[in-house]
C-alpha cells in the first residue's frame, strides 16, 4: 500500500468529484486536479531537486490545500514528510530541524519571517514557499515538473517510513515518532471501523496537520469524501457545517461547549451531521446529554497518542446507552481496544493486572498502527517498544468487559502524605460544578506532605463560582485527602497544539509560588 496513491483512485473513478475545500482562501479542488498536482510535485522533488527515497521534507504552515498535496506527494515518491508545529519558537523549530535533517522546507507566506530566522540556524538545501507574501517557488516547481506517474512510486509503500510526527518539542527534547505507510493505513482502518465512514460523508478538519488529526482527514479522502479545511473558531465551524453539509468532525469537549454557546445556536442547520468524534479525555454526563440534544448525530470518543494511532474507542452505542441509564459509568472510560489492536493493562513486570475496575496499571498496546520507533533515539525506542508492545505511560484500570478507565498519566499522579492521588479523579469531581468549563489538577510542593493538590479552573462565560464552592463540590465526591487545597481561576489553560492541557506549565508556574513558601 502507498498512501500517496489515494488521490489517483478517485481521479480515475470520478475526477470532477470535490476533494478539498479551503475555507480560509475560498478555494476548491477536485480529485482530478489534486492527483495532477500531486504527481507533478512528486516529480519536482525527484527530478528537479534530486531527492531520493527516505529524504525528509519539512512543512511549516497552517491547514491548506498545499499541505495536503505535500503529504500525498511525499508518500507517492517515497519521501518522509516532517510536519512542523507552527506555534513553536524559532529555537524550538531549529532543534527539530537539526534532529530531522530535512532536504526541503516548504512554508506558507505567513511564516516567511520565521524562515528567514531559521536559515541562519539550520542547514536545509531547498526552501520553497507558497501563498500570499511568498516568492511562489512552490508553484514554480509544480509548473515545470512532469505530470507522469513518479518512476519510483511502484517500489514505495508498506514498511517504508512515511511520516515523522514530533512530540515534546516544547520540552527542549523533541521526539519524532516514525510512522510507515502500513502503520498509517492501519490507523486509518481503526478509524474507518469506529467511525463507520461512508463515501457520502463530508469531513471537516478542525485540528492541525502537524499531528494525529491528519490521519482522520486523509482517511475520509481514502473513501472519496470531500475534506473541508478550517482553523477552528466556534461560530465559523457552525457556519461551515451548514454551508458545506459537513457530516463528521473531530473535536474536544471544550470545542463542543464553545459551539453550543454560540449566540442563536439553534438557528444553524446542522442536520447533515452524522457523527462527532472527540478526544483529549472523557466527556461528563452533563456535556454528553447536552451535546446529544444539541447536535443531531452520534458521539464517539477516541483515545490515542502520537506514537499509536487510534488505540481505543468508546462507541456510539455506549454514549446513547449511558444517557438512558445503561452502564453510565462507561462515559468515564475511553472504551475498548480498536479493530486492529490488542490492549492490556499491566504492572511494572508486564503482567496483566486483574480486570476488576480497581487495580491500576500501565496501558500497553500491540498494533500495526503503532510507530516503528523514535527518529535518532534508539534507546528511547527500546524503552517504549518492548517485545512488540507500546508502553504508553498512561495509568488505568480495566473491567471484565475490557473497558479502559484512565486514572492518570504516570507523570501527573500526585503523591501527598504517601497517598497516590489521580488528578483525573479530582477533575471529574470538580466538573460536577455547573460553572466549570475546564479544569486541570496538578501537584504543588509542600514541606509536610510532599505535594498538595491544586486546581486551575476556567469558568463558563457569564457564570461565577468561588474557590470555596469549587472545593465544596470536589469534597462531595472525593475522600478528604483527595480534594484540592488550592484553586486558581484562569482565563484559559495552557495547551499543546493538539489541545492537550500542559500540566507541566501549571506545575512550573504555581510550583514557584509554593516553593517560595516552604
Amino acid at each position: 500500500m502507498n498512501i500517496g496513491e489515494i488521490p489517483s483512485k478517485y481521479s480515475r473513478l470520478d475526477p470532477q468529484r470535490t476533494a478539498l475545500i479551503d475555507i480560509s482562501t475560498d478555494r476548491r479542488m477536485n480529485y482530478g486536479e489534486l492527483d495532477d498536482r500531486v504527481r507533478r510535485l512528486a516529480n519536482g522533488f525527484i527530478e528537479q531537486l534530486g531527492l531520493k527515497k527516505g529524504d525528509r521534507v519539512s512543512v511549516l504552515s497552517k491547514n491548506s490545500m498545499e499541505y495536503i498535496e505535500v503529504y500525498f506527494a511525499c508518500a507517492r515518491a517515497g519521501l518522509i514528510i516532517q510536519p512542523l508545529n507552527w506555534r513553536l519558537s524559532v529555537q524550538e523549530l531549529s532543534r527539530i530541524l537539526v534532529d530531522g535533517k530535512p532536504s526541503v522546507l516548504i512554508s506558507s507566506g505567513d511564516f516567511q519571517e520565521v524562515c528567514r530566522s531559521l536559515k541562519q540556524k539550520v542547514d536545509v538545501s531547498h526552501w520553497l514557499a507558497f501563498g500570499e507574501k511568498s516568492d511562489r517557488s512552490y508553484e514554480r516547481l509544480i509548473s515545470i515538473a512532469s505530470d507522469d506517474e513518479p518512476r519510483q512510486s511502484i517500489s514505495v509503500g508498506n514498511d517504508d517510513p512515511m511520516l515523522i510526527l514530533y512530540t515534546g518539542g516544547t520540552t527542549g527534547e523533541p521526539k519524532g515518532a516514525i510512522h510507515t505507510h502500513k502503520s498509517f493505513y492501519m490507523g486509518m482502518l481503526n478509524q474507518t471501523v469506529a467511525e463507520r465512514i461512508v463515501p457520502s460523508d463530508v469531513y471537516m478538519l478542525t485540528g492541525q496537520m502537524f499531528h494525529i488529526p491528519i490521519v482522520l482527514a486523509l482517511n475520509y479522502m481514502a473513501h472519496g469524501c470531500p475534506l473541508v479545511l478550517i482553523n477552528f473558531e466556534a461560530k465559523q465551524a457552525l457556519e461551515v457545517i451548514e454551508k458545506e453539509r459537513v457530516s463528521a468532525f473531530l473535536g474536544i469537549t471544550t470545542m463542543l461547549n464553545w459551539m453550543m454557546s454560540v449566540e442563536n445556536f439553534d438557528s444553524y442547520d446542522l442536520s447533515s451531521l452524522r457523527n462527532i468524534q472527540y478526544g483529549g479525555g472523557p466527556m461528563g454526563m452533563k456535556v454528553v446529554k447536552a451535546a446529544l440534544n444539541a447536535f443531531p448525530c452520534t458521539l464517539i470518543q477516541g483515545y490515542g497518542q502520537t506514537e499509536g494511532m487510534g488505540m481505543t474507542f468508546l462507541s456510539q452505542e455506549d454514549h446513547l446507552n449511558a444517557v438512558k441509564g445503561v452502564r453510565p459509568e462507561r462515559l468515564s472510560s475511553c472504551g475498548r481496544e480498536a479493530f486492529v489492536n490488542s490492549i492490556r493493562v499491566v504492572d511494572y513486570k508486564g503482567e496483566a493486572v486483574p480486570r476488576d475496575g480497581k487495580t491500576p496499571g500501565e496501558i500497553v498496546v500491540k498494533s500495526d498502527a503503532n510507530m516503528i520507533g523514535y527518529w535518532n533515539k534508539p534507546e528511547l525506542s527500546r524503552e517504549t517498544l518492548r517485545n512488540g508492545w507500546l508502553w504508553t505511560g498512561d495509568i488505568a484500570t480495566w473491567d471484565e468487559d475490557g473497558y479502559i478507565f484512565i486514572v492518570d498519566r504516570a507523570k501527573d499522579m500526585i503523591i501527598s502524605g504517601g497517598e497516590n492521588i489521580y488528578s483525573t479523579q479530582v477533575e471529574n469531581a470538580i466538573y460536577q460544578n455547573e460553572a466549570v468549563l475546564e479544569t486541570a489538577v496538578f501537584g504543588v510542593p509542600d514541606d509536610e506532605w510532599g505535594e498538595n493538590v491544586a486546581a486551575a479552573v476556567v469558568l463558563k462565560p457569564g457564570m461565577k463560582a468561588t474557590k470555596q464552592e469549587i472545593m465544596e463540590t470536589a469534597k462531595q465526591h472525593l475522600a478528604s485527602y483527595q480534594k484540592p487545597r488550592f484553586v486558581y481561576f484562569v482565563d484559559r489553560l495552557p495547551k499543546s497544539p493538539t489541545s492537550k492541557i500542559l500540566k507541566r506549565e501549571l506545575r512550573e508556574t504555581y510550583g514557584k509560588v509554593h516553593r517560595s513558601k516552604i
